[in-house]
């Protein structure tokens, strides 16, 4: 039988689904506007930029971006068109990497600074420093959840 949420439970989700909606539309409308980048071409482009060699085997990629790997292979396509990555699968055995170009890499570093902004005005700057680090601890437990569980349903 079907436990149903309690008006706390009720109030922390209904929370949590505005923020699901709305901080991804404010991103990616501000990005697109300024630089040109989805919230997720951005994140790749980021989660690239951060790696030695800025490069990543597409499935540890897809796997830090949230994104299946059909998702991530379409965007990569879309970055490769502009310029800014490329595949590499000389590593043999070890599968097919992306691989961010220097025009690429100066579009992340172009992008980050409008980004960074986006981040402190739509969430970062209206918490003081101890709710900040609360919402670290429950974004990191909440994630960390959502692992297990989603690697528990594929089993």
């Amino acid at each position: 039988m079907t436990q149903w949420l309690d008006p706390v439970e009720q109030r922390a989700w209904q929370a949590i689904v505005a923020l699901m909606t709305r901080i991804p539309g404010a991103l990616d409308t501000r990005l697109q506007r300024e630089s040109g980048l989805t919230h997720f071409e951005f994140r790749v482009l980021s989660l690239l930029s951060e790696e030695a060699g800025h490069r990543m085997q597409l499935s540890d990629l897809a796997h830090k971006a949230n994104a299946s790997l059909s998702r991530l292979s379409h965007v990569v396509s879309k970055l490769e068109r502009l310029g800014w990555a490329h595949r590499d699968s000389t590593a043999g055995r070890r599968g097919v990497h992306a691989v961010l170009t220097d025009e690429g890499f100066e579009k992340v570093l172009a992008a980050t600074p409008g980004y960074v902004d986006a981040v402190r005005k739509l969430v970062l700057d209206g918490l003081d420093p101890d709710q900040i680090a609360r919402l670290a601890d429950l974004g990191e437990t909440l994630s960390a959840r959502l692992t297990r569980v989603l690697a528990e349903d594929c089993d």
